[in-house]
């Protein structure tokens, strides 16, 4: 299972959310390429960015700042938020970015989605994030009627390789992943499923490892100091 250190992005500046609350900002770091490397030093080789203004409007917001920090790091970056069209995909793959995570563009878009994964494959994540069981949108502000275990399927059944899943109640409030959530997936798609939200100790990791996994994301778990990145690294990831 490998480890996926988050840096959620707004105006510029990387923040946490409680629950996918825009008003409960907190920022967590001087800046992104700073926090990039603070996680390069302690052995992480993947990152994982959210551009959260871009998920809320519609459009990449804070691209350049996501290229700048993957490119300094040196480590396998996956980005989301606000990639609606093939040019926002070709223009993050082209630019050192290593994966692009479709969300919104995943649910309204499927024209989009089945060339962007024609075309690049592996490289294309989907993103499932659920609110009682329901597939969110637009940087969790928008609700469908999309049970996540039937869009799961869908996504696989439409080439899709891995998906990253969130329970938004779990979402930064270190109460501990959705294990039930995911061991369920995991009965009903057999694609590469990262695990996200609620992450908060060793326990919880190596939980999720023993369960199959294939990656998880830590975000507040780490700037809050409940996990030791270094530790964590060398316990749980699997390259």
């Amino acid at each position: 299972m490998i480890l996926l250190p988050a840096i959620d992005i707004i105006d510029g500046r990387p923040v946490r959310l409680y629950q996918g609350d825009y008003t409960r900002a907190e920022q967590v770091a001087e800046d992104v390429t700073a926090a990039a490397l603070r996680f390069k030093e302690a052995g992480a080789k993947y990152l994982h960015c959210v551009d959260l203004d871009g998920a809320k409007a519609g459009k990449r917001m804070n691209a350049a700042i996501i290229k700048q920090a993957a490119l300094k790091s040196g480590l396998s970056t996956e980005v989301g938020g606000g990639i609606r069209t093939m040019a926002d995909i070709e223009d993050y793959l082209n630019s050192g970015i290593d994966r692009v995570i479709l969300g919104t563009a995943a649910v309204e878009n499927e024209a989009l989605l089945k060339e962007a994964l024609a075309e690049y494959g592996e490289r294309i994540a989907i993103g499932i994030d659920a609110r009682n069981g329901f597939v969110q949108t637009a940087g969790w502000l928008g609700s469908t009627s999309l049970d996540y275990i039937c869009f799961a399927r869908k996504m696989e059944a439409m080439g899709a390789q891995n998906l990253i899943v969130t329970d938004i109640s779990k979402d930064g409030t270190l109460s501990g992943p959705a294990f039930a959530m995911y061991e369920k997936l995991k009965q009903e798609v057999h694609v590469k499923i990262t695990a996200s939200g609620g992450v908060h100790s060793m326990e919880d990791l190596l939980k999720l490892k023993a369960m199959g996994l294939d990656g998880a994301i830590l975000g507040k778990s780490l700037y809050a100091g409940r996990i030791d990145l270094k530790e964590a690294l060398s316990k749980v990831e699997v390259c």
